[in-house]
């Protein structure tokens, strides 16, 4: 006796079809995973026997061969036990369509089966529901039997989902004497797992006039920032602020963002469309693996969790060398690539960095005062600064100095910018560029919506400059030395700053605003002398 059906497994962040193969035969009885399965897959075995055999039906004496195909490709995780439960009921004829209402059902092998099964035959919700049904739906699976706490994520792909509890409502569902509840027409948005509660508004924020004004360029066009400045200067409060005023995400965004945090299990506490743009800010003491990901089962780290949102480091220089350098690449097009013994993995990691840190170790340089004066030496401070290296620093697009604001701005009552005046002035920008970039795409795949995500050939043809800006940006190459990079970012942020300005040609006044932006490259911090 022979059943077949199809079940699904995780690799990284992508889903894999897997065919479950059970074959029944005399003989001693015997029970046999095969197929390339860790140690959650051959456990299995202890699982659906019991699972079945509390359901009140018959586990089959016989020797029961179970082939996860294909075999070259490791199968990890959980969620084979429902679909290896129902191919053994369905090989002995306990799973099998009632007459009268097979025509209204669909076939066994135009279903996916997913979930955990507990010894007494319940279902337990498993990870990655969403990149596994996505893959189903690829391969022409229209539906998706699946626990309870995995509906809202397998709808996000349009596949019918028939939930269930336990192996019990299984048998019942096929018999024609139940049917699944009703699922609502929409599907619920969610804040992203792990940030902030609440959006907290620019208009707290007590001067800093042109720190904001280069906040606004940066999430307008999802620029790296970085802000240098002396303790208690407003750097973690002027970060906290920017998810209020960044531009909402895409559809295709949100289910990016949502795929990420499903495969790693991080949404347990709700279930639906991640809606919100995901802030992470890890702790210095993060390892390289954390950041980027890694591990023995190879999971993302804190850089794809930041994907379509923003990785905020504070105190950048007291992340270790290696973490800081391992950022180049997603710094650079967006991704992450790592080869492991088990494959290669490839991670969507197009964030945006928002560093901070300050001037010296002790945090006073250039900022001395009656009780506080810089007590670091000329080598302490070179060699502080010099912890973020020159090519991590040559692709951060704005360098801003956040100094100490006077104590006249603590007792000012003159109201400040909310972030609802300044996300209006973004909204418009981004509606530009939407336009521009319609059906461009970027080297990984990604539909190009932003200014920082454009290649050099879209630079040369989206840029112009008007010859003054031309002259002048010439000139600034030369005095301060840019690179290529540097070249191509200051022309990507003087675009953003037009948009702002909603003027189709990049003129003088924005190169000028774009080099303004560049204060460690201009060395008025001494990083110029490394």
């Amino acid at each position: 006796m022979y059943a077949r059906l199809y079940s699904a497994s995780l690799q990284g962040i992508d889903g894999v079809m897997v065919e479950v193969e059970v074959d029944m035969s005399t003989g001693l009885p015997a029970f046999d995973i095969i197929g390339l399965g860790d140690a959650s897959v051959r456990e299995a075995r202890d699982r659906v026997r019991s699972a079945v055999r509390n359901s009140g039906l018959h586990f089959p004496a016989r020797r029961i061969t179970t082939n996860l195909a294909p075999a070259d490709v490791r199968k990890e995780g959980s969620s084979f036990d429902l679909a290896i439960a129902a191919g053994i009921l369905k090989a002995s004829g306990q799973l099998s369509f009632d007459e009268k209402v097979a025509t209204q059902l669909p076939r066994l092998d135009q279903i996916l089966f997913l979930g955990e099964l507990t010894l007494m035959g319940g279902l337990r919700p498993v990870h990655g529901t969403l990149s596994m049904a996505m893959e189903a739906k690829r391969h022409g699976i229209r539906w998706v039997v699946l626990p309870e706490e995995n509906e809202e994520e397998a709808r996000l792909t349009g596949l019918e989902t028939i939930p269930i509890k336990n192996l019990s409502q299984l048998i019942h569902y096929v018999k024609g004497k139940w049917k699944p509840r009703c699922s609502p027409s929409s599907i619920p948005q969610i804040p992203c797992p792990e940030s902030m509660d609440e959006q907290l508004d620019f208009a707290d924020v007590k001067g800093q006039i042109h720190v904001k004004r280069a906040l606004e360029v940066a999430a307008a066009g999802l620029h790296h920032v970085l802000m240098v400045g002396p303790p208690g200067s407003g750097k973690t409060m002027l970060a906290r602020r920017l998810p209020a005023i960044l531009p909402e995400m895409s559809e295709e965004e949100s289910l990016r963002v949502t795929q990420i945090y499903s495969a790693i299990g991080k949404m347990s506490d709700g279930t639906g469309l991640i809606g919100t743009r995901p802030f992470r800010s890890p702790h210095h003491t993060i390892t390289t693996s954390g950041m980027v990901g890694g591990g023995n089962l190879v999971k993302p780290g804190e850089a794809s969790l930041a994907h379509h949102g923003v990785l905020f480091l504070d105190e950048v220089p007291e992340f270790s060398r290696p973490v800081l350098e391992a950022l180049r690449q997603p710094l650079e097009n967006g991704t992450i690539h790592l080869n492991r013994a088990r494959g290669t993995r490839v991670f969507p990691a197009s964030f945006m960095l928002v560093a901070a840190m300050n001037p010296c170790p002790c945090g006073y340089h250039g900022y001395d005062h009656e009780d506080t004066y810089c007590r670091c030496t000329p080598h302490q401070i070179k060699r502080y600064r010099a912890r973020i290296s020159g090519p991590v620093m040559d692709r951060i697009d704005l360098q801003l100095e956040v100094p100490r604001l006077e104590s006249s701005w603590f007792h000012s009552s003159a109201p400040e910018e909310s972030s609802t005046d300044i996300y209006r002035r973004i909204s418009r920008a981004r509606t530009i560029q939407l336009n521009r970039y319609k059906g461009e795409r970027a080297s990984t795949g990604e539909i190009v919506r932003y200014n920082a995500q454009m290649s050099a050939d879209m630079i040369r043809k989206c840029c112009p400059l008007s010859s003054e800006a031309k002259l002048m940006l010439n000139t600034a190459m030369n005095q301060l030395g840019f690179s290529a990079r540097s070249h191509d970012r200051l022309v990507r942020l003087a675009r953003t700053i037009a948009d702002l300005d909603e003027q189709d040609i990049i003129d003088t006044v924005h190169i000028a605003e774009a080099l303004q932006y560049r204060y460690m490259d201009r060395g008025k911090s001494g990083h110029g002398e490394n």
